[in-house]
């Protein structure tokens, strides 16, 4: 990644909410991160991007910022989302435990460390359950202190693919039994995550599984950093990727394509990503095996170098709603 000043202490955080169906109320949780609460713009803050999934009924607010301004733009933003979202009327095909579901914080620029963003995460949990009373979180990554197990693991750990209803069965790591009203929050650090969506033309849930569980990291002869599910959407199955960075450099193994695997430095040490075209040619590869073909590849958000560079942009030029813009700009 570029060196630039601005860019060296940033950091990005992909807020998921559980709450796609209704757009002004998800685009008022992403103001809430880009104003105070007399409406002034703060300054340093952007929401690169707003990614809605009706079916779903979630949505991601990608909002960057300096490490040091990060935490109050993010507590607001989850303020506001906790006082407009209820879970006890929450419907929607991905899993999902807390109106607020996801804090993940992902380090952006070479001054800020996993071990900075973990602590960072850390407190933006306390903060969170003082600040809005009944809330309550579970750690993941760098802020799961030493463990660092990762979202996948401590999901798993919860209940959360199964969407379970009983949250009294739920041991948070931050604030009270977790209530119905607002769920569990997962709030964590770790490198970079992308999402990557393949859908293939079938309602085969069945095959979907068989997709997923061919490229889950964990399978032999997955892709390293792929976790993956497979979900009902729009009339048809959707394999639903996080792609991971990974430590090191790419794989050197041919089976794992022939582009190159984007690479990027956090805190001196090397990371990289499986390319969306190589999650794409491996779906695509295993569905027709089926007779299924591929109906498209949606990329939730950016890639970690995209993050930072749009982000540089619109904070050197104070643009808050960056959302707003980026159908302009990112074509």
């Amino acid at each position: 990644m570029s060196s630039s000043a601005l860019g060296r202490r940033l950091v990005a955080c992909l807020l998921n909410i559980s709450e796609a169906r209704r757009r002004d109320l998800v685009e008022t949780v992403a103001r809430a991160a880009i104003t105070d609460t007399h409406g002034k713009k703060r300054e340093g803050i952007t929401v690169l991007n707003i990614f809605n999934d009706v079916d779903y009924n979630r949505s991601v607010i990608t909002i960057v910022a300096s490490i040091d301004l990060l935490r109050e733009a993010v507590l607001s933003a989850c303020e506001r989302a906790f006082s407009l979202i209820d879970m006890n009327v929450h419907e929607g095909a991905h899993p999902c435990m807390g109106a607020v579901d996801l804090v993940p914080l992902y380090p952006l620029g070479e001054e800020v460390g996993l071990e900075d963003c973990g602590k960072e995460a850390q407190a933006l949990a306390t903060a969170l359950t003082e600040r809005v009373a009944g809330t309550s979180a579970f750690l993941f990554g760098w802020a799961d202190s030493p463990q660092r197990r990762g979202l996948a693991q401590r999901r798993k750990e919860i209940g959360w693919f199964k969407k379970v209803k009983d949250m009294s069965s739920i041991q948070p790591d931050v604030g009270p039994l977790a209530t119905r009203r607002y769920g569990i929050t997962g709030v964590g650090a770790s490198p970079y995550v992308m999402n990557c969506n393949v859908t293939i033309d079938t309602q085969d849930l069945a095959l979907g599984r068989i997709v997923a569980l061919a490229i889950r990291e964990s399978s032999s002869g997955g892709i390293p950093g792929v976790q993956v599910m497979a979900l009902p959407h729009e009339g048809v199955m959707e394999i639903a990727c996080n792609v991971e960075s990974v430590q090191g450099g790419p794989p050197s193994s041919s089976s794992y394509g022939e582009e190159q695997w984007p690479s990027f430095v956090i805190g001196g040490q090397n990371f990289c990503h499986a390319p969306a075209s190589l999650i794409t040619e491996r779906v695509a590869e295993l569905a027709t095996h089926h007779g299924v073909a591929i109906k498209g590849t949606a990329l939730v958000g950016f890639t970690p170098r995209e993050c930072r560079r749009l982000a540089e942009g619109a904070l050197s030029n104070g643009i808050g709603e960056f959302w707003k813009e980026l159908q302009r700009v990112h074509m």
